[in-house]
């Protein structure tokens, strides 16, 4: 009902409702039960439903009649037991946006699958132009709706919200946010009971889309103060501009007054990394891919490998006293030139304080190795022209990734617990110059901890 009530009053009398993924119709009904209640200039209401589920179809079929014969504003229904993408790929490939196209619908209202698919299938090949990778199902779902509404139509979706950054969803976003503007988001407090009786992992949003090109001042953000429900709501409304920020058209999800003034901080700053000659990179070893290489001890033609556990109280530490934490230096792809680095975890746990957890390591403190191997659960930031950074700049990094403002940006930006490095090379930073500052200030004591880092940080936004 919540997301039903998303929709703005229709103008048509005649109105088409596309459900693309409808289960057992339980989204169709409880938009048409909403329009019954609060729109009666609608004098007919057309309904399409499209499900390839056998089991339901019996299900939906019973209640879309049951829906027909109780309605108030006369509906007539069809179900299109077909897959919902494959069905539209010949209109979509040759019609793509073009002026002429008349699109079916005036409201879409969908809970699509989540599901990855290969970048091979028969989805991801029907929609080429905006996949990156392996696609997931939901995306092409809220692509194609886009497609298929009639200009000023509206959608509203519920969906993970992994598509708001990283470049996986680039293409994605950048369609929907050319032919498309958003104008409503609902978050959740819980990322595991919005569906209680699912397994459902992501954090999950309620976005609405109208189809147009014409501006749009602020976006409305609601939050849910209790799991599963909608009694006691937050409301923000956010710039636009604000909320969809960058080259990389990312969704930036503020609640609060206080996380916009997060992301004003933050983009103050100057400019990302790799503007300033430095880079964000995974991890060069996946352990479980090369276990004939990995080694228990050191030895000729051996080198540390550094894991996440290493990463401790804002410092390297190694050896950790666990197996498997040398690599063979003889494949050159897993290993890297013992040089001053930035390490990042790439994975937290959702209970974790901190999203960001990063370690300083100075190749000074292992000078028996001209390699090292780095395992691809961690990030490192090293210098774009290989040159080797010194000790001030890895401490300034640290002071600016260890603050509480970065962390909290981070958090905007992303919903996951993954800190991707895409993602990290998108933020604003300080310059070099101000970076080494901070960290000659970290460097002159012994507290690398995220109070001291904020102390020196809030120097600079004064």
């Amino acid at each position: 009902m919540f997301m039903a009530e998303r929709f703005c009053k229709p103008e048509k009398k005649v109105l088409r409702i596309l459900d693309p993924g409808a289960g057992s119709g339980i989204l169709s009904t409880a938009l048409v039960e909403t329009l019954q209640k609060y729109f009666y200039n609608v004098e007919r209401i057309e309904l399409v439903c499209y499900e390839t589920d056998s089991e339901v179809l019996d299900v939906l079929e019973a209640n879309l009649e049951h829906l027909k014969r109780t309605s108030k504003i006369p509906l007539a229904y069809r179900i299109i037991p077909e897959n919902y993408i494959l069905s539209q790929s010949d209109d979509y490939n040759s019609t793509l946006f073009r002026s002429g196209f008349s699109a079916k619908y005036d409201f879409i209202i969908a809970n699509p699958p989540y599901q990855k698919i290969p970048k091979e299938s028969p989805e991801a090949q029907a929609m080429s132009d905006v996949c990156y990778g392996a696609p997931n199902l939901y995306f092409l779902f809220m692509a194609m709706s886009l497609y298929s509404l009639a200009e000023g139509g509206e959608m509203v979706y519920i969906i993970p919200r992994s598509w708001t950054s990283g470049a996986y969803f680039a293409r994605f976003r950048e369609r929907l946010l050319e032919h498309g503007r958003i104008t409503d988001i609902h978050l959740f407090v819980s990322r595991d009971k919005v569906f209680d009786k699912e397994e459902v992992l992501q954090e999950t949003m309620i976005v609405r889309v109208v189809k147009t090109r014409k501006p749009v001042k602020n976006i409305r953000i609601t939050s849910s103060a209790c799991n599963n429900g909608f009694d006691h709501l937050t409301q923000l409304q956010a710039p636009y501009t604000t909320v969809v920020g960058g080259v990389e058209k990312y969704i930036y999800l503020v609640t609060t007054p206080e996380e916009m003034e997060i992301l004003q901080k933050v983009r103050a700053m100057g400019t990302p990394l790799p503007t300033i000659g430095l880079r964000m990179r995974t991890g060069l070893t996946v352990d479980f891919r090369n276990r004939e290489q990995l080694r228990n001890k050191p030895g000729e033609h051996v080198v540390p490998l550094f894991y996440s556990h290493h990463i401790k109280n804002g410092k390297v530490v190694f050896p950790a006293g666990k197996d498997e934490e040398y690599i063979s230096d003889e494949i050159p792809g897993l290993v890297q030139t013992n040089k001053n680095h930035l390490l990042m975890k790439r994975f937290t746990s959702k209970e974790e304080r901190r999203r960001l957890q990063c370690g300083i390591y100075l190749a000074e403190w292992f000078p028996e190795y001209a390699k090292i191997s780095t395992q691809n659960k961690i990030n490192f930031i090293d210098t774009t022209d290989g040159s080797v950074m010194s000790p001030a700049l890895v401490y300034g990094l640290y002071v600016v990734f260890n603050s509480s403002l970065y962390d909290a940006y981070y958090r905007i930006l992303n919903g996951s617990t993954q800190v991707n490095s895409t993602e990290m090379n998108s933020i604003p930073v300080p310059s070099r110059q101000i970076l080494e500052i901070l960290g000659k200030k970290l460097m002159a004591g012994d507290d690398l901890s995220t109070g001291r880092c904020d102390e020196i940080l809030e120097d600079i936004l004064r």
